[in-house]
């Protein structure tokens, strides 16, 4: 279903492609994020378990940058996930002001095994897609998502 906005053929056009992007994008969302509730994980828990899963120990402003929350909720982030003893806050040796963030080996434990079945769910809902369409697809919302004013 198209908007039913009285606007220019442009305006119009915008807006279609922008509710189907929102519209597939949030359908997809829900599907594959479905099942951290196993986990007992947000989605921005499990955004940064990933993170530090497959980068390695960050500074904590540099994660929030990473799956784009602000400083005072990547904090609340960290600060739960440190409670349930996924994650550690570590000294930076080289700047004691700052700390990394990393996996212990609880946070490992349990973010490993199951991130091959969380991209196993993502192939299958990208498998409606032929592999020319998936390529296509990420530069388009590269080239939408990079857009700055």
């Amino acid at each position: 279903m198209g908007t039913k906005y009285q606007g220019t053929k442009e305006e119009i056009r915008a807006l279609n492609a922008f509710i189907k992007l929102v519209r597939a994008a949030d359908s997809v969302s829900s599907r594959v994020e479905a099942h951290l509730d196993s986990l007992h994980l947000t989605v921005s828990q499990f955004g940064v378990m990933e993170s530090l899963l497959h980068l390695g120990p960050m500074h904590q402003k540099d994660l929030g940058r990473k799956i784009l929350k602000s400083s005072g909720n990547i904090t609340m982030v960290v600060d739960n996930l440190e409670k349930r003893g996924l994650v550690e806050r570590v000294k930076d040796e080289q700047d004691r002001r700052h700390y990394f963030v990393r996996l212990t080996a609880k946070g490992k434990n349990l973010i490993k095994p199951f991130f091959s079945r969380h991209v196993a769910r993502i192939v299958s809902e990208m498998s409606a897609l032929t592999r020319a369409e998936q390529e296509e697809l990420g530069r388009l919302c590269k080239k939408v998502g990079l857009k700055t004013d």
